[in-house]
């Protein structure tokens, strides 16, 4: 039930209507979520699968080595990544103009790969093909969550990597320590925020590293679980309010 009332604004309200509490419920959500499937996927198959900082570098290295078919692997990957962040771009702008709920698409995509990494991952066990396909596809839905969650919340929060969070938190401490500087509560809320997207990120990574090593390959289905449990029960409730207005407004009629 937490979860779930977690869910049910949060990506809904965008703009002037979004709140510091839907970003910091955005944050906690999502955030878990990455940290899980960050420490479950470089545990599974050994890459890094929620950010490309990392790809990037040891896609200039293979490349100086003249590792070709590696790099060529790696390039993939960031495509892939760059990809899930377009599509999710593209569904959010164009559907998101005439559906309330064009944010669930690039959601369920997502639960499909985390629970086709759940039931097929096993068969990795180190195949070079398997591995390409696998850690693509995580990155894929990684892209895909970190465009909307930008989208949706004006680009204040992003939840698949910490560089920027870190970046941006000790930027604000230290303009924390002008106390002259008007805008103090407004800068201590982004602080919190900052810290609460850490904290939630790294809750999930230990959760993520910590199942994984009593279930294996089964541990992504808790982040599917979880964002497929929220948007469940984010429909149902509308459903049963609208149900509701519309059998009060027939009795009153």
């Amino acid at each position: 039930m937490f979860l779930s009332t977690i869910l049910l604004n949060m990506l809904r309200h965008r703009g002037t209507r979004r709140t510091y509490a839907h970003n910091v419920k955005l944050a906690s959500l999502l955030g878990i979520t990455a940290g899980f499937v960050n420490s479950a996927g470089f545990l599974g198959f050994a890459v890094l699968t929620t950010n490309v900082t990392g790809h990037a570098a040891l896609f200039a290295e293979r490349i100086a080595f003249q590792d070709w078919n590696t790099a060529r692997i790696v390039a993939l990957w960031m495509f892939l990544f760059l990809t899930g962040t377009f599509i999710s771009s593209l569904i959010v702008s164009r559907i998101g103009r005439n559906q309330q709920y064009s944010y669930v698409i690039p959601i369920l995509i997502e639960i499909v790969i985390l629970l086709m990494a759940g039931l097929q991952g096993h068969h990795y066990k180190g195949d070079l093909i398997a591995k390409e396909v696998f850690a693509g596809s995580l990155l894929f839905a990684m892209g895909l969550q970190n465009s909307l969650v930008s989208m949706v919340s004006g680009s204040i929060v992003r939840t698949t990597h910490l560089t920027g969070t870190f970046t941006d938190l000790g930027i604000e401490l230290g303009q924390l320590l002008q106390t002259t500087r008007m805008d103090r509560p407004l800068l201590k809320s982004r602080i919190k925020l900052r810290i609460a997207i850490i904290l939630f990120f790294m809750s999930g990574a230990l959760a993520g590293a910590y199942l994984f090593r009593l279930i294996s390959f089964h541990a992504f289905f808790v982040p599917a679980g979880i964002l497929l449990c929220t948007l469940l029960y984010d429909m149902l409730r509308i459903r049963i309010k609208r149900f509701y207005h519309h059998w009060q407004n027939n009795n009153n009629d």
